[in-house]
């Protein structure tokens, strides 16, 4: 990967930290993690949450724009879900970078976290 790709691959994933960097947007991934593959709609995050509409919609349109939420339209409900796969090469990104690259942390110490 050149020079060019890593600062693409920086500035997205700081652009999905910026995104999540607030409580109430971690609370909502939290949530739709919880209700992976399916999701929530959008009154069951309200309600689990405890927020207005308005915030709410604020949260998930952060979280959308970098592509970290998905949202589907089944009638009258949108149903909000985990980007897994985003979620995947965020993950894959730090771990490239503490874990291998820099050997900052162990990978054995990692993978027993996630057992």
């Amino acid at each position: 990967m050149g020079a060019k790709e890593i600062a693409g691959q920086m500035a997205r994933c700081a652009d999905m930290f910026s995104a999540m960097g607030t409580e109430s947007r971690l609370r909502i991934l939290r949530l739709l993690l919880s209700a992976h593959p399916g999701g929530m709609v959008a009154g069951d995050l309200q309600s689990e949450l405890g927020v207005p509409a308005s915030t709410l919609s604020h949260h998930l349109d952060k979280l959308k724009n970098k592509d970290l939420v998905t949202v589907r339209r089944e009638g009258t409900y949108l149903w909000y879900a985990a980007n897994t796969e985003t979620l995947q090469q965020l993950l894959s990104f730090l771990y490239a970078e503490c874990c291998t690259r820099s050997k900052a942390i162990k990978p054995s110490v990692i993978v027993k976290l996630c057992r």
